[in-house]
C-alpha cells in the first residue's frame, strides 16, 4: 500500500476540539431577544434606586405628565382617522373622483381641495390615493390639491383641533382656511408652472390585487404602526421641550413674531407627526403665539420628512424636490396671513 502524503494524513486526522475554531460563514450568531429582555430587566433591578430617584425629580415628573397627556388625548383620534382613511382608500373606487370632479383643471382644483373636508385621511394614505387619481385620469393639479388638503382639513383633524384648543375655537377655522388656501394655491401653481416630465405617475395600484377586507386591515396595520410611532416621537419631543429645554431659550424664539413661526414650521417638518395627533402637540407649546402654532398645524400635514419620502417614491424625486419647498413656503405664508386676521 502506498504511503500517504503528509497533507492526506493531516486531512484525515480528527479535529482538535480544544483549538480555536472559526465560525462558518453561514452560521450567524444573533442575540436571543428573550435573553436581551432578561438582561434589561436585571439591569433595571440592579439600578432601581438611581432610576427611581431620577424619575422622582421635578423635570422627569413634568416630562411624563406632558408625554402621557399628549398620547392619551391624541390616540382615539389617531385610531379613528386611520380606520376612516383605510376605508376611503380601499373601498371608494378612484373612478368616483373622476366622475365627481369638473373637467376643467382650474375648477377641479378647489373642488378637490374641498373634497378633503369630507373624506378623512391621514397624510400617509393621501399620497397613494393621489397617485391612484392621477393614474385614473384626474388632472394632476386637482390630485395634488387633494393630496395636501385631505390630511389637513378632514373632520377628524378639525375635531381633534377643537378638543386640543377648547379655549380658542378660532384655531379650527384658521387651520381650515390656511390649509385649504395652501392646497388650492399649490394646485393652481402646478397647473401654471408644472411640467409633465417631472411628475412620474405610479405604474401599479397602491393596494395590489388583495381582497377588500385584507387590504383594509393591511392598511390599518400599516398606518397605525407608522402613525403611532410618529405620535410617540412627537409626544417625546413636546415633553422634552417642555421639561428640559431652558425656558429662556424658547422664550427668545417665541417672543419674536417671525422667528417663532419659522421655528415651529421647521419643527413640524422634522417631527413628522400624524395630522390626527399634531393638534395636541401644538397645544402643549403654550409659550408660542397662536399664529406660530397655526403654522405648525398647517405645515405638518403637508411638508415633513416622511411625506417627502412618500412623494419621492410615488411621483419621483424630481417632483418632490420642487413640490415640497414650494408647499412649505406657501404654507408658512398663508399661516401668517390667516393668523394675523383670525387669531
Amino acid at each position: 500500500m502506498a504511503t500517504r502524503t503528509r497533507t492526506q494524513r493531516e486531512a484525515a486526522a480528527p479535529p482538535d476540539h480544544h483549538a480555536g475554531r472559526e465560525v462558518p460563514p453561514g452560521d450567524s450568531r444573533r442575540l436571543d431577544p428573550a435573553l436581551l429582555f432578561t438582561l434589561v430587566l436585571l439591569t433595571a433591578v440592579m439600578f432601581q434606586d438611581p432610576v427611581r430617584g431620577a424619575l422622582a425629580s421635578p423635570a422627569a415628573q413634568s416630562w411624563m405628565t406632558v408625554f402621557v397627556a399628549v398620547v392619551v388625548q391624541a390616540l382615539p383620534f389617531l385610531v379613528l382617522g386611520v380606520l376612516l382613511s383605510a376605508a376611503i382608500a380601499v373601498f371608494v373606487p378612484p373612478s368616483f373622483f373622476v366622475r365627481a370632479l369638473p373637467r376643467r383643471p382650474a375648477l377641479a382644483v378647489p373642488v378637490a381641495g374641498a373634497a378633503g373636508a369630507v373624506l378623512p385621511g391621514c397624510e400617509c394614505a393621501s399620497v397613494p390615493v393621489a397617485g391612484a387619481l392621477v393614474r385614473r385620469g384626474v388632472a394632476p393639479a386637482a390630485a395634488l390639491a387633494f393630496l395636501l388638503s385631505a390630511p389637513a382639513v378632514n373632520p377628524v383633524v378639525l375635531t381633534a383641533t377643537a378638543v386640543a384648543f377648547p379655549d380658542r375655537p378660532g384655531m379650527v377655522l384658521a387651520r381650515f382656511v390656511a390649509s385649504l388656501l395652501t392646497a388650492c394655491a399649490m394646485g393652481w401653481l402646478w397647473q401654471c408652472l408644472g411640467r409633465a416630465d417631472r411628475l412620474r405617475p405610479p405604474s401599479r395600484p397602491s393596494y395590489g390585487a388583495r381582497g377588500g377586507g385584507a387590504a383594509f386591515w393591511g392598511s390599518v396595520r400599516h398606518d397605525v404602526t407608522h402613525a403611532g410611532g410618529f405620535l410617540v416621537v412627537g409626544a417625546t419631543a413636546a415633553a422634552t421641550l417642555k421639561a428640559l429645554v431652558p425656558a429662556r431659550w424658547l422664550s427668545a424664539a417665541a417672543d419674536h413674531p417671525v422667528l417663532s413661526v419659522l421655528v415651529l414650521a421647521a419643527l413640524a417638518v422634522v417631527l413628522s407627526i400624524c395630522s390626527e395627533a399634531d393638534a395636541f402637540v401644538a397645544a402643549s407649546l403654550t409659550q408660542f403665539s397662536p399664529t406660530a402654532r397655526l403654522a405648525f398645524l398647517v405645515v405638518g400635514p403637508m411638508v415633513d420628512l416622511k411625506l417627502f419620502a412618500l412623494q419621492a417614491g410615488t411621483f419621483g424625486r424630481a417632483f418632490a424636490l420642487r413640490f415640497a419647498p414650494a408647499t412649505l413656503a406657501l404654507a408658512v405664508l398663508f399661516s401668517a396671513l390667516t393668523g394675523a386676521v383670525l387669531l
